[in-house]
């Protein structure tokens, strides 16, 4: 609710965790979690943690302390260059990080460089088995894959942006866990450029989606920026919450991946750029993105992972 309708808050939050001591117990409602953490670990008794959410690591301190035996904790660190501080600060054996600049980023603010291991975001398995667009294609079509946020207006208002760019155009949009909220204003969309709007609600195929589609229009979270790059599929940047995002967004610039196109009339401007001349912009930006795509990350990490617990 707060990143999405009250940014400038989210941004005052984000900062505030620089300050943070995250090795205290400050709140009372991360008590159970903290003592169910504690109850798994002795029933499942594992060779390793592994923790994609930046608290954790500072439950297991405390609950090692206690007496449960103590195992690595590996940290899966899911978005890039721009780290909160809650992960950097964390009681941890090895970082696991997205890219070769965010790896560099947390050694220069002090994480011990053995200890940061730079294994590309754990996406999908299935995106190595999935061919993307070339750079070459004709694009008689031009798909483009939209990821709105809950905002009502903002849907409306983006997919005729988009599709009034170029007759071309036709766009997939992905309501996820929006599908109730935004599925009547999809549909009037739907209605008013009939054959060249298809509507998907909550869906395990964003591998193949990405892959099949030109370009990727959402905001800037890890695991849709990280999906895209494996997929070499550029992206718009239509929704960024300050703090971290910024840093998946500085990713994208300096790959030549994407751009942000989050103010009325952005979309028109960056999709015209992408086409203009034979979509020389678009086929340079896929070019670059298939010479840094890494679909295999997930097992560059899990491989990691299983020598550390010695499996």
């Amino acid at each position: 609710m707060v990143t999405t309708h009250a940014p400038w808050l989210w941004r005052m939050i984000y900062l505030s965790t620089e300050k943070q001591d995250f090795s205290k117990e400050h709140l009372p409602m991360m008590r159970k979690p903290e003592a169910l953490l504690a109850e798994l670990l002795k029933k499942h008794q594992p060779k390793a943690v592994i923790s994609t959410y930046p608290l954790y690591p500072y439950f297991l301190e405390r609950i090692f302390k206690s007496g449960v035996p103590k195992v690595p904790v590996i940290t899966v660190v899911t978005d890039s260059i721009e780290i909160n501080a809650a992960w950097r600060k964390a009681p941890t054996d090895f970082w696991l990080v997205t890219d070769k600049r965010t790896r560099e980023k947390v050694i220069s603010q002090g994480i011990p460089e053995a200890k940061v291991i730079n294994t590309g975001f754990p996406v999908n398995p299935r995106f190595t088995d999935l061919q993307p667009i070339s750079a070459d294609d004709p694009l008689t079509t031009f798909k483009a894959l939209y990821f709105p946020t809950s905002k009502k207006p903002h849907v409306r208002r983006a997919a005729k942006e988009i599709l009034d760019t170029h007759s071309s155009i036709k766009l997939t949009i992905v309501l996820g866990h929006n599908t109730r909220k935004l599925y009547k204003r999809t549909q009037e969309i739907k209605a008013a450029y009939p054959g060249r709007v298809r509507i998907k609600g909550w869906t395990k195929q964003v591998p193949e989606l990405l892959t099949s589609h030109h370009v990727a229009i959402g905001k800037a979270g890890g695991a849709t920026v990280h999906e895209s790059l494996a997929a070499a599929c550029p992206m718009l940047i239509h929704h960024l919450v300050p703090g971290q995002e910024e840093g998946n967004l500085n990713l994208l610039r300096h790959l030549n991946g994407g751009q942000l196109a989050d103010t009325p009339g952005a979309l028109t401007i960056q999709l015209t750029k992408m086409l203009a001349e034979n979509a020389a912009t678009w086929r340079k930006m896929k070019r670059d993105l298939t010479e840094y795509a890494r679909p295999d990350s997930a097992h560059t990490a899990a491989n990691f992972i299983l020598r550390q617990a010695n499996l």
